[in-house]
């Protein structure tokens, strides 16, 4: 592999703040667990582990591509990612008081209606879409990366997530009485805000 256990370690920790972030994900997990408890909420975080997946692929394969035409493309991804990645902070810190709430269209009943909705769910995050397309391409360099970097790279995208989202749907009855207090929504949204507008200031710097 061309890639090094550092590069890795900061990925993992960039997959494991924009897990920490309350969004789409969380809402679809909570609502199934809430309704069918863990065994209705992993079928979901499966459908949600093949989208983790399905974006590194595009973002590798799709940004070379763009690297082959444009010269100059990695440096306006880079600066594009970092602000992203600002933007997304001080969106989450400004919205840091509203509650996370539940959908009942995400948690009917059976395996593959929870797989689907996962899947569903995570394809269409605008976190997820912007984390993958706009900032995954400045944790590794897209013009030197081999097949083993790529499989790498899909693994540890999948399984970060996956793990967080276990340990969300294990624990859902804690994670409620957590949600309910607006204090704790706010605190958390404001630490994960300002640890992406860090993140994203220190890729516009390094």
């Amino acid at each position: 592999m061309t890639i090094s256990f550092a590069e890795i370690l900061l990925y993992m920790g960039a997959l494991a703040i924009l897990f920490l972030t309350p969004g789409p994900v969380w809402v679809a997990l909570l609502a199934r667990a809430v309704s069918g408890g863990f065994h209705a909420a992993w079928p979901l975080a499966l459908g949600v582990v093949v989208g983790d997946i399905i974006w590194p692929l595009l973002a590798i394969f799709g940004v070379s591509l763009l690297i082959e035409l444009y010269a100059d493309f990695m440096t306006l991804l880079r600066y594009g990612g970092a602000v992203i990645l600002v933007w997304m902070g001080v969106r989450t810190i400004r919205n840091a008081s509203k509650p996370v709430v539940e959908d009942d269209r995400l948690s009917a009943s059976g395996i593959w209606a929870g797989f689907s909705a996962g899947l569903l769910v995570i394809m269409g995050n605008p976190k997820a879409i912007l984390f993958y397309m706009g900032i995954l391409p400045n944790f590794f360099d897209f013009d030197t990366i081999s097949t083993p970097d790529i499989v790498m790279i899909c693994v540890v995208s999948g399984l970060v997530p996956f793990a967080g989202n276990v340990v969300l749907s294990l624990s859902v009855d804690r994670i409620r009485r957590f949600l309910s207090s607006a204090d704790a929504v706010r605190r958390t949204n404001v630490i994960s805000g300002s640890a992406l507008v860090v993140v994203g200031a220190a890729i516009a710097v390094l």
